[in-house]
């Protein structure tokens, strides 16, 4: 089992348009083969820096799903609401 971390910074007065699109793109990801569990989180201190915790069966699994033509469209819509790539961190248990 994998944790993957996707770190993101939202564009200042883009937090609705991003809060509804990447709702959306989680919804998809819990349709993908191996997903566990996902929850989005904020920066208690800058509201516009976001996380996304992502549980999946093995990383095998977390590669199909990135490299997904759901995904790729889902970052279509939400990559012009970032400020710059988004950073994504693959974590295991020890």
């Amino acid at each position: 089992m994998i944790k993957v971390m996707i770190e993101r910074r939202i564009a200042v007065d883009l937090a609705e348009q991003y809060r509804n699109i990447s709702g959306r793109a989680l919804q998809t990801a819990m349709q993908s083969d191996g997903f566990i569990s996902g929850e989005s989180l904020r920066d208690a201190r800058d509201a516009n820096h976001r996380f996304v915790f992502a549980t999946y069966r093995s990383l095998l699994d977390w590669q199909k799903w990135y490299n997904s033509e759901e995904r790729r469209a889902q970052m279509d819509m939400l990559r012009p609401l970032l400020l710059d790539d988004e950073k994504i961190t693959i974590l295991e248990h020890l």
